[in-house]
């Protein structure tokens, strides 16, 4: 795609991510074909069964299919290469699917509750022993699930927010088995709904937690763990730099930060480029910047008062 850029962009910005990509990506594989499997399980279960909490369940598995689904092309997409029409590549990618995925969830679970408040006023029947048997499988694939997304939950903005749907889920999966057996026991069939409910509710400030992370990078703002005055007073510590101004933090993804900023000498006859070197090595060493963008500008008379 386009004869015309050069490769040396994918070898420098390429070694950092694409590693940890791949690694992440055959365990997004297992789990997505074996979440996208039971869900088709339990949506057949909830309805044979007639549980509004199986299909509460099923909603999140549902969710957890697309949240793993958008994952992978995100992982795909954010490979690809930087070309002359996308100069920074497709990391973007991951905010664009964490994004579809809060918005997923936000509407599963006003389903949920809507169905919930009819059932509540007319309480329904329900088939216990495949209620019971489908949330007990259920929990098994979750664990699977949350086992292999582990590693990559701590690097991905992606990952993250699979691993938490997963997680979510098997919760769900609990709270449908502890139904199951209350109803079985007090032959309360409001607990069906009560349940589904719960659900429902649990996962919507993980939901929100997610949304707000996917926003911030949409929005370009300073990633998580990075305070922009610790950084600016520490560029202008280096000796030799009398101010930074116009200084911008963002990150295409969840990781990477990029900055960009003016940075003014503190002589006219300094050696800039030495200062130069010196700021990105301490942004590199004290907080991960490998991608600093510095136009250094030499102190003249006139710009005395302009740059505080």
């Amino acid at each position: 795609m386009g004869a015309g850029h050069s490769h040396d962009h994918h070898d420098s910005h390429g070694h950092s991510h694409v590693p940890s990509e791949i690694r992440h990506e055959r365990p997004l594989w297992i789990a997505f074909a074996l979440t996208l499997l039971f869900m088709l399980v339990e949506v057949a279960g909830g309805l044979w069964s007639n549980s509004l909490a199986l299909l509460s369940d099923a909603a999140h598995m549902f969710t957890d299919v697309m949240a793993l689904g958008i994952s992978l092309f995100a992982v795909r997409m954010a490979r690809r290469p930087a070309d002359a029409r996308r100069t920074y590549g497709y990391a973007r990618m991951e905010a664009l699917g964490a994004l579809a995925n809060s918005g997923l969830l936000f509407v599963a679970a006003g389903i949920i509750l809507w169905e919930a408040v009819g059932r509540l006023r007319t309480p329904q029947p329900v088939a216990l022993d495949a209620m019971l048997g489908v949330a007990v499988l259920g929990l098994v694939v979750n664990l699977v699930s949350m086992r292999l997304l582990a590693a990559g939950a701590g690097e991905s903005l992606n990952v993250r927010g699979a691993y938490l749907e997963v997680w979510s889920d098997m919760l769900g999966s609990l709270g449908v088995i502890a139904g199951a057996l209350l109803i079985r026991y007090t032959g309360w069939t409001l607990l069906d709904p009560i349940i589904a409910v719960l659900i429902a509710l649990w996962v919507l400030p993980r939901t929100w937690a997610l949304l707000r992370a996917a926003g911030q990078v949409l929005m370009q703002g300073v990633p998580a763990g990075l305070d922009i005055d610790t950084v600016r007073d520490a560029m202008q510590a280096v000796p030799g730099v009398a101010a930074v101004h116009d200084l911008h933090v963002w990150a295409l993804g969840s990781r990477e930060p990029i900055l960009t900023a003016h940075v003014l000498l503190a002589e006219a006859a300094a050696d800039a480029d030495g200062v130069r070197v010196q700021v990105a090595t301490m942004l590199q060493a004290r907080f991960d910047i490998d991608h600093a963008t510095l136009q250094v500008e030499a102190r003249h008379c006139g710009a005395e008062g302009l740059h505080d």
